[in-house]
């Protein structure tokens, strides 16, 4: 006899901790992914997984006098990622920018940029630079 879940017949679900940690090796896979196609572009990593109060900036990097705070979003596909960032989020990591600049004063001259980074089975990270702003 199938194992069923309360939905119905079907395959059966694993257990929520076990999804919670397939999610976050999958979203470490895709920072590191994220992070080497920066440095390829050119980025110095300044911090990965930065957490503050407010929340979590995936990739803190540097090119010159810019500094880009990148959420990195892994879906199924790349449009499911870039609607994955939500207002929400960008408020969090609006914020936690914020507190990322009152810790790293030397750094509050640069021009800032909110970027966000797709990731997808079978593609190429894709770099949305400026994909929202301080505003949002």
């Amino acid at each position: 006899m199938k194992k069923t879940d309360a939905k119905g017949p079907g395959p059966p679900r694993q257990a929520p901790a076990a999804e919670r940690l397939r999610a976050f090796r999958t979203g470490l896979s895709a920072e590191s992914r994220a992070a080497a196609f920066l440095i390829a572009k050119g980025y110095r990593i300044l911090a990965r997984r930065y957490r503050t109060p407010y929340g979590e900036i995936d990739i803190v990097a540097r090119r010159r006098n810019l500094v880009a705070f990148v959420e990195v979003k892994a879906r199924a596909t790349l449009d499911d990622a870039a609607y994955a960032v939500t207002p929400r989020q960008r408020r969090r990591i609006i914020d936690a920018a914020s507190a990322w600049l009152m810790a790293h004063p030397e750094h509050a001259s640069f021009d800032l940029r909110f970027d966000a980074m797709l990731v997808a089975p079978g593609h190429l990270p894709h770099h949305l630079a400026a994909a929202f702003d301080a505003s949002a």
